[in-house]
């Protein structure tokens, strides 16, 4: 039992304490009592982050609380009286459980209550939280729960989690709420044990408890050293069966008993005996450990007091099963190992994962063979990084990893067999040019197994690898030839690809372990896999039965429509798709699967109009609710296309069974049946808002209807009102940002970008260092994690306040795995580097550029534009290139790497640099392309993918077109929808229907010509399938260019065409088209033109139509030609600058004489 229980439950309530910025949230406290009197404190108080502690001084301590009877007549003498039949009315559902009020409940006698059923709980919140709360409704809490059974308020508390644990509770009424039950959880015999705790904290009060504010007024009192250690205990007992949010809401608790006298070592001192343990992690935190940031750490001592923390046995067992905060990990692994005496075979098996290049300098070769061992075992590919924003690909490896496998390889000068098994995974660290010189042929073959098996291969790296051992007579005859490369075989061009059988290629995919490696490879080799696929299977079903997951996506859409033999649903299943794939034999499964639930959300995202237009709408709305439950994320015109059919006859009342998404096209009204509108906004918050453009009036509306419903007053916004707005949160004003304070940042950081007014916000609140990160010359690295969005907004007057430590922790752990482009943190290297450049005549002593400091991706910081011309001079990029290019240069920098290359190879780049290029593309000109080599379709697509200018692209396309290169598959999918506007007639007229087949263009930005060109092209590509139910999805990219007659045919076939292409066709083909043969492509969208009947193209359709013709439509179109009226169209579609003015002037003046002419002719005939 522990010694002082009451200190658990403060403990646990002020586990969730965490400064915040002012807000217009309240905190109600009860008080202790006093001299045996009930006291309340009958304030509420509103918290700021620099009065945090003052408030919690004057707070009154909960946890202690508790009642003698002599107070509760106090509490309840001013309640009005109620009876017990009142109350059983209630409890039997023959009466409303708002009649009654809270003090009414709490004041009723103890027996009466445990009639009130289990749902009780439910309804009295809803009840409560709409009404402001009262000074004495705490009271009334702690009051209300005394009474209750504890085993039946468990059930009540299970009920009420269950519908509140995905719903924010109002903050007054969770305090109100926690206030009494934590109390009556204090009473529960063996509340300590850890079954019990667990289930009240995890089962019964995990709606509250999400919320850390609420526990904002409560702190330890004069709790000692050993009672807190043996709460920590109980409290790591339940540990690994809380949610994450709940451990690092006790965490935070935890930690701010441990600093709350600002000393920097709480319970500890060497000189005091019981408190002079250094197993101080193990005693005070615990598996909670693992929610501990650096600066965290920093807080509980000095760097000498740490360090002899970490080393002490208790804590190196219990770090042994703990995932740490990858920043946490490299700085807890740095303690370790930075001092003398520390042998790195005692460092636990998951912090070798961590090591810094200095740990390992000093290693004998055996001792860096046994622990290149251990890290090839303890370091797999899925090894999990906690604190990391976004998941790293798979092969990726950070900076210390390769620097380590480096520090390890330059132990040995030859690599023989039994060296390079040792090395394992760190054989990563070997270097071009100990691949090309310190391997011999033939170890190098028999090395291919284990160096097969080593992930994090830069493309440098195995392509040497390869070429070496294709050059030494290294055959692949067969597919287990193949497959024994493993990794490596990323390092294969596409030709070698290309000129191996079929049979080759299928014989290695079909191995799992050789499947695997698919993932990290190179685009261009993924197509060609594929296209070897396709060829070595007689049918579509096959192809998607042996087809790698990780190739998947790149099958041509034209090769997925499978005729009469359909494929195997769990392999379809078993693939990921991209939704324009799926949607390519979607309407095949509606027709065969009778359990949507178990389709995959890949397939699921396929959904079509047309394909579910056809089922009967029991099985649509059981299609619909699957892809709730499947979280299938669909597009802005399936969307539509789902609203109109799930509400086809009228609004459902279950909409929370229906995507998320779907909401965006509702409105509040719509959602009444299914809850209220703080939900409706919480489900739109979580929503993708970027299917609605930004400056849309209907994202505009929604934003306006979210802040009425939430009653916000003026312009301040609320963290919790924050919290339900979501991405809603972006579309606010400069104004609200600014008025809103610090409560809006950690939303803010979601977004994806912001206006002027917005960003200029953000800056001023952020430098006011009036939020709860405090001012920027107090953030951490862990700071800047967590607002990394905002980064690209800092200006230099912010960055260069932040500590350059911080910034420097953060690039080298952080930025690597955030969202932010090269160009956003060259802006961060930039802060950290000498403003002023002296002038360099020659390479600074230290600064020459080694292999260590081309493998560093710190490198931008540690030189001026001047110093890295100086010390690139001898030095060749070739190897190192592609790596380098991920590093964030500044523009300044880059264009030294650029001219570094052009006095490298003056007479042009070789075609093995083409490929490496990145971002210096940016940088080339005309005459550099004009040096080029463009052989292969390959290298086109290399330098395309890099994102260059429309000129820069049109020079490059055609530079490789002059070389007499064609236009296959491979270079039309390298040109892409980006570049395809681009190409002249001339060009556009090399391209064969055959390899149009096979890419996968859009259009809509091309010219007419283009468009006609191209559908010319595709009509014929895809003939072959014109009776099929997928000639559709094939041919709709190219509709902008199609005549009006395979339009009319078209019609005939139930496409069910969305609005957005409907808008794209040729405008004299539009014209031509009867209402009739409208409403046959548009189908269910048939409704979408009235909506947009103002906007041209269809304004002008409808002017051309009769009235009459249109009204049969039903859709309210108007403007069309009255009956007994000429509506004179001009027949030519020229804009009014290309036709002479003195024409349109002289056909207005003879207007009336034609017009007279023609009544006279009416008249007389």
């Amino acid at each position: 039992m522990l010694p002082s229980l009451p200190g658990l439950g403060i403990l646990l309530l002020l586990g969730c304490w965490v400064p915040a910025a002012p807000s217009a949230g309240t905190y109600l406290c009860s008080s202790s009592p006093v001299n045996g009197e009930f006291l309340w404190s009958s304030s509420v108080r509103s918290i700021h982050h620099s009065s945090v502690y003052m408030f919690l001084s004057q707070c009154l301590y909960l946890c202690l609380s508790f009642f003698f009877r002599e107070s509760e007549s106090a509490v309840c003498a001013p309640v009005k009286r109620m009876s017990q039949e009142m109350l059983l009315e209630v409890a039997h559902g023959q009466a409303s459980p708002c009649s009654l009020t809270f003090g009414q409940y709490a004041c009723a006698q103890s027996a009466w209550l445990q009639a009130l059923p289990d749902d009780f709980l439910v309804s009295l919140y809803t009840c409560l939280s709409p009404k402001p709360a009262s000074a004495v409704d705490p009271e009334y809490s702690v009051l209300f729960f005394s009474k209750y059974d504890a085993k039946k308020l468990i059930a009540a508390l299970t009920m009420f989690s269950q519908r509140f644990s995905h719903v924010p509770l109002s903050l007054e009424w969770n305090m109100i709420f926690i206030n009494g039950l934590w109390e009556k959880m204090l009473e529960v015999p063996d509340v300590d044990s850890p079954p019990v705790l667990s289930q009240w904290i995890h089962e019964g009060l995990q709606p509250f408890l999400v919320e850390p504010k609420v526990f904002a007024c409560l702190r330890a009192k004069n709790l000692s050293c050993e009672t807190f250690q043996m709460i920590v205990a109980a409290l790591n007992g339940i540990y690994a069966n809380l949610p994450v949010e709940e451990q690092r809401n006790l965490y935070a608790g935890i930690k701010h008993y441990l600093i709350q006298d600002e000393s920097n070592q709480k319970c500890y001192s060497a000189a005091v005996p019981g408190l002079n343990s250094t197993a101080w992690f193990g005693n005070y935190l615990g598996s909670f450990l693992e929610h501990a940031t650096v600066g965290d750490l920093q807080l509980f001592g000095d760097e000498a007091t740490l360090q002899r923390f970490t080393r002490d046995p208790v804590n190196i067992q219990m770090i042994s099963n703990l995932t740490l905060l990858r920043e946490t990990a490299l700085y807890y692994t740095s303690l370790l190992t930075s001092g003398p005496g520390f042998p790195l075979s005692s460092l636990p098996d998951r912090l070798v994962c961590y090591l810094s290049p200095s740990a390992v300098s000093n290693l004998s070769r055996d001792d860096a063979l046994s622990l290149a061992q251990r890290i090839t075992k303890s370091c797999p590919l899925n090894l999990t990084h906690r604190g990391i924003t976004r998941e790293r690909a798979p092969s990726s490896l950070t900076t210390e990893e390769l620097q380590v496998a480096s520090a390890l390889v330059r132990k040995f000068e030859h690599f023989p067999p039994e060296i390079l098994r040792g090395l394992g995974q760190a054989a990563v660290g070997l270097s071009i040019s100990s691949i090309e010189n310190s391997i011999r042929d033939e170890d190098l073959e028999a090395s291919i197994p284990a160096l097969g098996k080593v992930r994090g291969w830069s493309a440098e790296q195995s392509s040497a690898i390869i070429n070496k051992l294709l050059r030494s007579g290294y055959q692949i005859p067969d597919g287990q030839s193949l497959a024994k490369l493993g990794s490596l075989v990323a390092g294969l061009n596409s030709s070698t690809l290309r000129s191996l059988s079929s049979e080759v290629i299928l014989e290695a995919v079909k191995l799992p372990e050789f499947a695997e490696q698919m993932l990290p490879l190179p685009s261009a080799l993924k197509m060609a896999f594929v296209e070897k696929l396709s060829s070595s299977v007689h049918h579509p079903a096959d192809l998607v039965k042996y087809i790698p997951d990780a190739l998947a996506s790149y099958i041509p859409k034209s090769l997925l429509v499978f005729g009469e033999e359909k494929p195997n649903i769990q392999d379809l299943n078993s693939k990921t798709w991209t939704r324009e794939q799926a949607a390519m034999f979607f309407s095949d499964i509606m027709k065969t699967e009778p359990d949507f639930s178990s389709l995959s959300q890949s397939v699921l995202q396929g959904f079509t109009c047309a394909a579910a237009n056809e089922v009967e709408e029991e099985r649509f709305q059981e299609l619909a609710k699957v892809m709730k439950k499947k979280n299938v994320k669909l597009g802005e015109d399936q969307l539509n296309c789902l609203v109109k059919m799930v509400t086809l006859h009228g609004i459902p009342k279950d909409l929370d069974s229906y995507p998320k998404d779907l909401l965006l096209f509702l409105s509040p009204s719509d959602y009444a049946a299914t809850g209220s509108c703080r939900q409706f906004f919480a489900n739109i918050g979580e929503a993708n808002l970027d299917l609605l453009q930004r400056e849309s009036s209907q994202r505009k509306q929604l934003l306006l209807e979210a802040l009425a419903c939430l009653r916000i007053p003026g312009t301040q916004v609320t963290e919790e009102d924050a919290e339900v707005l979501g991405r809603l949160v972006c579309d606010l004003s400069g104004e609200y940002i600014t008025s809103s304070g610090g409560n809006l940042l950690k939303q803010l950081s979601k977004c994806d970008s912001f206006l002027p007014e917005q960003e200029e916000a953000i800056r001023s609140i952020i430098s006011s260092g009036n939020t709860m990160f405090g001012p920027p010359a107090a953030w951490s690295a862990f700071t800047l994690n967590e607002l990394n969005g905002l980064i690209p907004v800092l200006d230099h007057s912010i960055l260069q306040q932040i500590p350059k430590n911080a910034l420097t922790v953060w690039l080298k752990n952080f930025a690597r795995d955030s969202a932010l482009s090269r160009e956003e943190l060259a802006t961060v290297v930039e802060e950290l580097r000498p403003t002023r450049h002296k002038r360099a005549d020659g390479c600074p002593a230290g600064k020459q550029i080694t292999e260590i400091v081309l493998e560093d991706d710190l490198m931008p910081l540690n030189y001026t534009p001047g110093e890295l011309r100086a010390c690139l001079k001898n030095v060749s990029l070739e190897n190192h290139l592609s790596q380098m290019l991920t590093y964030a240069f500044s523009v300044e920098q880059l264009a030294v790497l650029k001219e570094h290359l052009d006095e490298t190879y003056p007479d042009g780049y070789p075609e093995s640099l083409l490929y490496k290029l990145g971002s210096l593309i940016s940088f080339v000109t005309p005459e550099d392309v004009s040096k080029w080599n463009i052989y292969s379709a390959d290298t086109l697509a290399a330098l395309l993918v890099n994102e260059p200018s429309d000129d820069q692209a049109s020079v490059i396309i055609k530079r490789y077109i002059d070389l007499g290169n064609p236009l296959n598959v491979t270079a039309l999918n390298a040109i892409g929808t980006r570049y395809v506007c681009l190409l002249n007639e001339t060009e556009l007229k090399m391209i064969d229907s055959n390899s149009l087949k096979l890419a996968s263009l859009n259009l809509s930005a091309c010219s007419e010509r283009t468009k006609e060109i191209l559908y010319a092209k595709a009509k014929s590509a895809f003939s072959d399938q014109q009776r099929s139910p997928a000639y559709y999805q094939l041919i709709e990219p190219y509709l902008g260019g199609a005549p009006a007659a395979d339009l009319k045919a078209l019609s005939k076939d139930n496409v069910n065409m969305n609005i957005s292409t409907f808008m794209k066709l040729r405008r004299d083909s539009l014209m031509s088209l009867t209402p009739l043969e409208v409403e046959g492509l548009l189908g269910m969208h048939l409704g979408d033109l009235s909506k947009w009947q103002t906007t041209s193209p269809i304004r002008e359709w409808v002017q051309r139509q009769k009235q009459s013709e249109l009204d049969k439509l039903h859709v309210g179109l108007t403007g069309g030609t009255q009956e007994g009226y000429i509506n004179l169209v001009t027949p030519k579609f020229q804009s009014p600058s290309s036709a002479s003015l003195g024409t349109v002037a002289m056909t207005f003046h003879l207007l009336p004489a034609l017009l007279t002419s023609f009544l006279m002719m009416w008249v007389f005939s």
